[in-house]
């Protein structure tokens, strides 16, 4: 299959992953965003640094409607070597019993989105905790998209990983992670234009970021 996009560290694919998957290999890492099927097209976009003014909707395809099914989860944990799996708590009938979970606190409660997110690990370990407040997302491209920190904050607990797949890619926040770090990532996602959209940010500069620097993961500044 020939890829949508290509560069030393991220290769990006359009298509469904249940077809792109087998023919990969198996990775070090899965780290993924899939949709919960909730009905759910998340977070406006928004234009300026004041999240109160000027949104826009994202446009709502109907990708969130339905979960992925048991045997793609089967597919994807047989790909890799360790998984992080944002929203893993819907998908509890479908996973296997973990202890180590992690948590992102949004740092803005009370709101009518949730106060944060959990994420099945394959890891035994402590449930850890990210700190990020949402408005670090000012001018997401994607209505689920999750702040770059928190994924790198991810690639990071799980140690000496290289390979990284992400398989409901989105905007590519997994891939501009890997490539921050200096790993290799391979991208799937079904939506040309979040294809596009991904190929844009793994062509700007790399990015310094310190995802150990605090074990509680605390984000720095509202516009970090």
């Amino acid at each position: 299959m020939t890829p949508y996009f290509q560069d030393d560290a991220v290769t990006i694919y359009l298509g469904d992953c249940r077809e792109v998957v087998p023919t990969l290999g198996r990775f070090d890492m899965l780290l993924t965003d899939p949709p919960y099927g909730i009905g759910r097209s998340g977070q406006p976009e928004t234009f300026t640094k004041n999240p109160k003014h000027k949104r826009k909707e994202h446009v709502d395809c109907g990708w969130d409607n339905a979960r992925p099914e048991p045997e793609v989860f089967r597919l994807l944990l047989s790909a890799a070597t360790k998984a992080v799996i944002w929203g893993g708590n819907y998908f509890a009938d479908m996973l296997p019993p973990t202890m180590g979970w992690l948590y992102w606190d949004k740092g803005q409660n009370g709101l009518s989105m949730s106060d944060g997110e959990l994420a099945w690990t394959s890891e035994h370990q402590a449930l850890r905790a990210f700190v990020c407040n949402r408005s670090a997302l000012v001018g997401s491209q994607h209505p689920t998209e999750k702040p770059l920190r928190l994924f790198s904050w991810c690639i990071g607990l799980a140690g000496d990983v290289q390979t990284i797949l992400d398989p409901f890619a989105g905007s590519g926040t997994t891939g501009r992670a890997a490539k921050d770090l200096g790993r290799k990532a391979v991208l799937i996602e079904r939506e040309e234009r979040y294809c596009e959209i991904a190929a844009r940010r793994m062509g700007q500069g790399v990015l310094p970021v310190q995802p150990n620097e605090k074990l509680r993961g605390d984000c720095p500044g509202k516009d970090a």
